[in-house]
């Protein structure tokens, strides 16, 4: 890789000399203020080889995050490398301003440091290259109570079927077995996933009218019949209904980010358990995840830095998580062995079942896509939920008119 003849070679510019430096844009991740001071204290121990930059950190905040990008973009102001939402690797990719990671990669196999999880290099490979390099991932697990299942003589479902029967003895002794809000898009995504569904074909053409997903659906219109799901979650939002319900126990059951038992106070989370991956009606195993990426663009001063600066922040990640900052879960290997996952069978369990079988949005498309930033955050998945809740029961309907919400966002 260009990175190791700069490295090896001591070639480029006097750097050093100019002062110039590479800029590092990362997004307020994790606990915040917190998670920030130690990204940035892993950027400032960054000490380039002779002839290479140095890099300067900048936190970016959430908010408008999507604007900051594609105009910086627009304008050619982007920073060389970033970290970043899920899809948006791919928007770049496809708009030409992307630098590839495959020579990274090769280093880092070279090197014996590719020890990624299962399927994300994969999920981040596009028919263009690499387009990041994955940091954490968002995902989703099926988590409950174990002593409101108790006391409400319900067992730990193992499958869809055992799902309905827990969510009736919940319902019935006054529990929430299944949580959501109105804009619940990644409970969908968890139940298509977990059935073999998803929203594309190989082609990534939106294709969703199929048996899978009719399945999925329907189970849904299972759990809003029979009051699994709360008769109000319609007009809940996540902070201030959906994270209350499950601090006082309202909400027993649902799919919830892997990082649920930092937001909760400590009896609380010793209550939580992650249940094992549940069979769907098809027999399926699923699960559904964003990849976190860490960009490189074409912008850069020097992308041998951009890559000598970035294989130092993915050897130092474990930082993250021994500091406790971070609530999602690593991608190499060599994180998850530590202790601190091992010997917290939640995280073990999230680890070792989960991750496995955890897919993206973009899921049955050969490769992702730089429509699925809109997709992601668009409204056509969250208005289906919504007409789910509302009692509508026409599952094959609902795909239809969500096939036709996707050709849309996707043509716009």
């Amino acid at each position: 890789m260009a990175a190791a003849t700069a490295l090896s070679l001591g070639v480029g510019k006097s750097w050093a000399q100019s002062g110039e430096k590479i800029k590092f844009w990362d997004m307020v991740w994790g606990t915040g203020q917190t998670y920030t001071d130690a990204a940035k204290g892993i950027a400032n121990a960054y000490k380039p080889a002779e002839g290479l930059l140095g890099v300067e950190y900048q936190s970016i905040p959430w908010a408008n995050w999507y604007q900051t990008f594609t105009a910086a973009g627009a304008a050619n102001t982007t920073p060389a490398v970033s970290s970043g939402a899920a899809y948006l690797p791919f928007y770049f990719m496809e708009q030409g301003k992307m630098a590839p990671a495959d020579d990274l990669l090769a280093w880092l196999k070279k090197d014996g440091k590719d020890d990624f999880l299962p399927g994300l290099i994969d999920a981040l490979q596009t028919k263009n290259g690499l387009a990041a390099m994955p940091w954490s991932i968002d995902l989703r697990v099926l988590w409950f109570r174990k002593s409101i299942l108790e006391k409400a003589g319900a067992e730990v479902p193992t499958d869809w079927q055992s799902y309905i029967k827990a969510g009736e003895a919940l319902q019935k002794a006054g529990y929430v077995g299944f949580a959501t809000s109105g804009y619940g898009f990644h409970n969908v995504a968890s139940v298509l996933l977990n059935n073999g569904g998803g929203l594309f074909n190989e082609d990534g053409d939106p294709d969703c009218v199929t048996d899978r997903n009719i399945e999925a659906i329907d189970f849904l219109h299972e759990l809003v019949a029979k009051e699994i799901i709360d008769p109000y979650a319609i007009g809940y939002d996540y902070a201030a209904n959906v994270m209350p319900d499950w601090t006082s126990g309202h909400i027993a059951m649902g799919f919830e980010q892997v990082g649920l038992p930092a937001k909760m106070p400590a009896e609380v989370a010793a209550d939580l358990i992650v249940a094992s991956p549940l069979a769907s009606v098809s027999g399926n195993k699923g699960a559904a995840y964003w990849v976190n990426p860490l960009m490189m663009f074409k912008t850069t001063p020097s992308q041998p830095s951009s890559e000598a600066f970035l294989a130092h922040y993915l050897d130092n990640l474990h930082l993250f998580w021994e500091r406790g900052v971070c609530s999602d879960l690593p991608t190499k290997k060599s994180i998850t062995d530590l202790p601190i996952f091992q010997n917290d069978p939640n995280m073990a369990r999230s680890i070792n079942e989960w991750q496995p079988i955890g897919k993206t949005i973009a899921a049955r498309s050969k490769y992702p896509f730089g429509a699925l930033n809109a997709v992601d955050g668009g409204s056509a998945m969250i208005n289906m939920l919504q007409r789910i809740l509302q009692g509508e029961k026409n599952s094959k309907a609902l795909l239809e008119e969500l096939q036709a919400g996707l050709v849309k966002v996707m043509k716009a």
